[in-house]
């Protein structure tokens, strides 16, 4: 038995996901409610951070890179700790006048960095632990990677909240937001230097003769699998109207009643989106992974499927009803939230049994890369969309375009017996 099977995955899975995820929503996710906080308009916002969607999409170009140079461990780590100076770089810049150009230059670091993380992170899962542990632990990857949505969207957005209500500075209370992610971020990166194993496996590809033509090769492979439109258009088409609905979920619970919003503070939705929400979205991604590994994908994938998009209808009651009571719009938020962790956790372990086989770290970030597609372009028009239709016609249209998952997963075939091997 080597080294990997010998230590627990509980003693690294849980923080090398909540690690993976910190980076991804401060660029993704935080940068949405510190630049709303800014005086960016919905448009602009949307459009800049939209973009940031870039690197996910194009890191399959330097996949096979990570294939064949160095072990998923030591790009793992090693990218940790360049992420972590990048979190805590952020906050030198927006005490600055040209605060968004700088803070949105070191993001697209982060951004690169980030995906090229993922790449090493998840092929370093797959090589670390055995399919049917894969399986057991798809639920606690997910629930982990979000739980650093309730450490950025909760804990770093409750506390810059707090500092704008006492000082009324949101360039100092970001700032603030930002040194102390970064601090988090590198204690752990650090934890991992010594944490993560080191499975046999985990080695550089046996380099060819022509390493371009196997550079090119990875990808044909990719490329020649059976079904492989229908896999395309899934991972493009499964999160579209998700993709629009999310990116503007945070300026609707900040704008106030007369623009359409619920006028939450920043405070507020770090509570209610970024705490409660995400607690119903961890106990949804816990139960998706243990569905999925007693009864496997194929039986639980339609269910799914209407768990993550059916509960985005109450975006559209909350933005008819403008409701102000606190505890019932976290509880709206909670219930939508589970059912959007029950439904990525099987998104998540589709994009696994595509990836199975040989190069299977280049295919699943393929297969990442255009999920990200998917969610970029959508998301680039949202703040416009919304500023043209208002909250209330924008969540409908965003329903409307989750029918287009629905077909496709209609049309998806999965192996009946994989993830319980």
């Amino acid at each position: 038995m080597d080294r990997a099977q010998q230590r627990s995955p509980w003693g690294w899975v849980p923080t090398l996901y909540f690690n993976q995820g910190i980076p991804y929503f401060a660029v993704m996710a935080l940068t949405t409610a510190m630049y709303k906080d800014l005086g960016i308009s919905n448009a602009d916002m949307a459009y800049y951070t939209g973009w940031l969607y870039l690197p996910w999409v194009i890191k399959p170009l330097w996949s096979p890179l990570i294939e064949m140079l160095g072990t998923k461990r030591a790009w793992t780590t090693i990218l940790q700790m360049v992420l972590g100076v990048s979190l805590a770089s952020v906050a030198f810049t927006l005490p600055l006048s040209n605060f968004f150009q700088l803070s949105l230059g070191i993001m697209w670091l982060m951004a690169f960095s980030s995906a090229t993380h993922d790449i090493a992170a998840d092929g370093y899962y797959m090589l670390a632990l055995r399919q049917k542990q894969q399986a057991e632990f798809v639920g606690v990857r997910s629930t982990f990677y979000r739980a650093a949505t309730v450490a950025c969207q909760g804990g770093v957005l409750f506390l810059a909240g707090k500092i704008i209500k006492h000082t009324g500075n949101p360039h100092m209370a970001w700032s603030v937001a930002f040194a102390a992610l970064g601090a988090v971020f590198l204690a752990l990166a650090l934890y991992h230097l010594f944490a993560l194993p080191k499975p046999a496996e985990d080695a550089p590809a046996v380099r060819s003769s022509a390493p371009m033509k196997e550079f090119f090769a990875t990808f044909a492979a990719f490329f020649r699998k059976d079904g492989i439109v229908v896999i395309l258009l899934f991972l493009l088409l499964f999160r579209l109207g998700e993709s629009q609905l999310l990116k503007m979920v945070v300026p609707f619970l900040k704008d106030p009643l007369a623009k359409g919003g619920l006028g939450l503070s920043t405070e507020d939705v770090g509570i209610a989106y970024g705490t409660v929400g995400i607690i119903g979205l961890i106990l949804g991604g816990l139960a998706g992974g243990w569905l999925i590994a007693r009864f496997g994908l194929r039986r639980c994938l339609w269910p799914f499927a209407i768990a993550i998009h059916i509960p985005d209808l109450i975006f559209v009651y909350l933005s008819q009803a403008q409701p102000q009571d606190f505890v019932w719009i976290s509880t709206c938020l909670a219930v939508e939230q589970f059912g959007y962790g029950l439904g990525f956790t099987s998104f998540m372990m589709y994009m696994i049994m595509v990836s199975q086989g040989e190069h299977k770290t280049a295919h699943y970030s393929i297969c990442t890369g255009f999920m990200a597609l998917g969610m970029m372009i959508p998301q680039m028009a949202s703040g416009k969309l919304q500023e043209i239709l208002g909250y209330q016609h924008f969540f409908i249209f965003a329903c409307t375009a989750t029918i287009p998952a629905f077909i496709m997963t209609a049309l998806i075939k999965i192996d009946p017996a994989f993830g319980r091997e």
